[in-house]
């Protein structure tokens, strides 16, 4: 990694595959202190449309030249191959050129950084934790995985705070690059299988970016992580999670409303009773209380706390609530690894436990798919009703024997079935009633405003 590079010089910054949501939250910054940022992207998307409306050049053909021999640095995210024009151009032009994760290594240099790891669940307690101490006294600024909905952005700026929150992602083992002096790692599960191996190599790169830790800093787990990595002196450790009396950080009192939540957190030296989270779901008072942990550490206040897991309205594409009546409920959700489609299952029987749910997912990346086929499958069994879409390819090539076929084939006791896109209008326009999920990383989002407008005008919705 080049740390020699000295960010204030930079006056001109070219992004390759500026869409991606780590990226775009980079694009942002340099943006933010006055640099000219351009960069591309294989298709539009609402994200590359927002940078372009906040006067961000943003193009679609795969041709180098669109990289200027006066740009100061190139910034490039692994999901590009190396061997893209652009790319090229850049080499051939003897640019600086460094990894996404490299530039958020060197930014957070200059902070005292909270970073979020885990293979789920780091989007929304990283967003949540940012936006309790972006409001908090002593303020922070984050680059975040997701879109807070509070802010409609992923980039959060506080012009004096010494604090930055950001999300710590395995992928590439990018997370190898930050030294925080806080880190919280919500989960390890078996996943990006195709860059580690196997999963005992996985839990190896959390050890090695929990060793990363800041002399005298804090390590903040959940039980069945503190399992898998290897401890060691230089941190202190506290576990987070639900009830279990022997945590350190335990929501206490969960108790119900409808779908509404209220619980105590309770935590070393305190308690903050009353806690109405301002987004549902059991999983996202876990989230809420790794967030909570976070802040405290960071001497945030328990009133700042309680205000900022309130206040908090979610994250784009998490949870994404679409369309709700009496008889129909639509809701998009980015979950792409099997624990995600569980999580996200579960929550959405225990605020509908009489309806229906049917579930249209897109699986994302083959390899994931051929790893992890027999999770899915699990998983998605325990909808009432699984449609099946073409796997999302991203970066990778089609790998024989490997389709939505093979999830299919597993999927046990349920209504299962690949459906393309044109017939999903016509499965919807019927006497559709119950909650409908649209699941997955890829491009799935673009369906949403489409599901949206069909189940509105459903039959069952003019009774």
């Amino acid at each position: 990694m080049n740390k020699s590079i000295d960010i204030s010089t930079i006056k001109t910054v070219y992004f390759i595959g500026i869409g991606g949501i780590g990226m775009s939250a980079l694009a942002r910054y340099f943006h933010s202190i006055g640099c000219v940022v351009s960069g591309y992207d294989r298709t539009p998307t609402l994200l590359t449309f927002e940078l372009e409306a906040e006067g961000i050049l943003v193009h679609f053909d795969e041709i180098g030249t669109y990289i200027s021999k006066a740009t100061d640095l190139v910034i490039y995210t692994p999901a590009v191959p190396m061997s893209h024009p652009a790319y090229a151009a850049a080499e051939r032009q003897n640019l600086p050129l460094l990894k996404r994760a490299e530039i958020l290594g060197i930014l957070s240099e200059n902070y005292r950084t909270l970073a979020f790891a885990g293979t789920h669940g780091k989007t929304t307690t990283s967003t949540m934790a940012a936006h309790i101490m972006h409001h908090g006294k002593m303020g922070c600024s984050a680059f975040l995985g997701g879109i807070s909905k509070n802010y409609q952005s992923n980039l959060l700026i506080h012009p004096t705070s010494k604090w930055l929150v950001t999300e710590a992602d395995e992928y590439d083992r990018s997370f190898l690059q930050l030294s925080p002096e806080i880190a919280i790692i919500t989960s390890i599960d078996a996943d990006h299988l195709d860059i580690y191996g196997d999963y005992h190599s996985l839990c190896l790169a959390f050890t090695q970016f929990a060793s990363k830790i800041k002399e005298r800093g804090t390590l903040i787990v959940k039980k069945p992580v503190l399992r898998k990595i290897k401890k060691q002196d230089h941190y202190q450790i506290f576990t987070y999670g639900i009830r279990d009396e022997s945590l350190d950080f335990r929501a206490i009192n969960i108790r119900y409303q409808n779908a509404n939540a209220c619980f105590d957190l309770e935590y070393p030296g305190g308690i903050i009773s009353d806690i109405h989270p301002g987004i549902p779901g059991k999983v996202n008072i876990e989230n809420a209380v790794a967030a909570a942990a976070g802040a405290l550490i960071a001497g945030f206040s328990e009133q700042e706390i309680k205000t900022g897991i309130e206040s908090f309205k979610g994250i784009r594409r998490r949870f994404d609530l679409q369309y709700e009546s009496e008889d129909v409920v639509y809701i998009d959700d980015y979950a792409h690894h099997p624990e995600e489609i569980k999580a996200l299952v579960e929550s959405v029987r225990e605020i509908y436990p009489h309806k229906k749910i049917t579930g249209l997912f897109q699986p994302h990346l083959f390899t994931r798919t051929r790893d992890l086929v027999d999770e899915f499958a699990m998983s998605l069994s325990m909808l009432d009703e699984v449609l099946l879409m073409p796997i999302y390819a991203a970066r990778e090539l089609p790998i024989k024997g490997v389709s939505s076929e093979i999830i299919l084939e597993r999927i046990i006791n349920k209504p299962a079935r690949i459906i393309k896109i044109n017939e999903l209008e016509n499965f919807l326009t019927t006497d559709f009633s119950g909650v409908f999920l649209s699941i997955g990383a890829g491009d799935i989002d673009k369906l949403t405003h489409k599901i949206t407008e069909i189940l509105s005008k459903n039959p069952s919705e003019k009774k």
